[in-house]
C-alpha cells in the first residue's frame, strides 16, 4: 500500500486501494455485530446486501495522513480499517462471490477515471486483465510482518506481537490463494518485484522507471 501511494504521487496518477473497499465493508459488518467468520449463510447474505447498498468513496483530504481517505456511508474509516480484526474479516468477506461481484463494477468505475494505479489481490487477473502495466510485489512473511507491525504501532494499535502479525499474514495468504473465487496469484504478464531486501525508495524507483518506459512518459525529473 505504501509503495502504491508513493508511486501514484510521483506519476500524478489517482490511487485506488481496492483492498480498502473490502476492509471498509468488513468494518461496517463487524461494527454492526453482523459478522464473525462468514461461515453462516446469514452472514454471507448480510455481507452481500451491504455490498449492494453501501456507499464507498475515496477522497483526497489535505492536512491528514494519509491524504487519500476512504469513506463508508459518509464516515471516514481510514484508520479503523487497518486493525487486525478488520484485516481478518476483510479476507473472509472478499471470499464471498456475491460480494466480489457487487464491488467489481465499482472498482472498474474508479479505475477508469483517468490514469490510475490500483492495488489488490486480483486486479491484474480479474478486475483489469488488460492493464497497461502489472506488478506482483512479494516479500518474506517475516519482513511483511515487521512492516505491518510498525504501521500498527504508528496507528496506535498496541499489544500485538511480531509472531501474531506474521501468523495472521500467513493465514490470510493461505486463505486468499486457496479460495475458489478470484484467488491470489500472479498474472502471467506481471513483473514480479521481490521487495524483501529492497528499500521502499528502491522499489518505487524501479516501478516508476518501468511505468514511464511502457507508457512513453519520459524519464523521472
Amino acid at each position: 500500500s505504501s509503495v502504491t501511494k508513493a508511486l501514484a504521487d510521483r506519476l500524478g496518477f489517482v490511487h485506488v486501494d481496492t483492498g480498502a473497499l473490502y476492509r471498509a465493508l468488513a468494518h461496517l459488518l463487524i461494527s454492526r455485530g453482523e459478522w464473525t467468520d462468514g461461515k453462516s449463510e446469514r452472514e454471507r447474505a448480510q455481507a452481500f446486501e451491504h455490498a449492494r447498498s453501501v456507499h464507498l468513496e475515496f477522497r483526497h483530504v489535505p492536512g491528514l495522513s494519509p491524504k487519500n481517505r476512504i469513506f463508508c456511508n459518509g464516515v471516514d474509516v481510514t484508520s479503523e480499517i487497518r486493525a487486525p480484526q478488520v484485516s481478518a474479516g476483510a479476507s473472509a468477506v472478499s471470499a464471498v462471490p456475491e460480494v466480489r461481484a457487487a464491488l467489481l463494477g465499482l472498482q472498474r468505475k474508479l479505475g477508469c477515471a483517468g490514469r490510475t494505479i490500483l492495488e489488490g489481490r486480483d486486479i491484474g487477473t480479474v478486475v483489469f486483465p488488460d492493464a497497461d502495466v502489472k506488478f506482483f510485489l512479494s516479500a518474506s512473511s517475516e519482513e511483511r510482518a515487521r512492516r505491518r507491525l510498525k504501521e500498527l504501532e504508528a496507528a496506535g494499535h498496541k499489544g500485538v506481537t511480531l509472531a501474531e502479525v506474521q501468523a495472521q499474514i500467513e493465514a490470510r495468504d493461505h486463505a486468499d490463494s486457496s479460495r475458489a473465487v478470484a484467488p491470489l496469484k500472479k498474472a502471467v504478464d506481471a513483473v514480479e518485484v521481490d521487495t524483501t531486501a529492497l528499500s521502499m525508495e528502491q522499489v518505487i524507483s524501479q516501478m516508476e522507471q518501468l511505468v514511464r518506459e511502457r507508457l512513453g512518459m519520459g524519464t523521472a525529473r
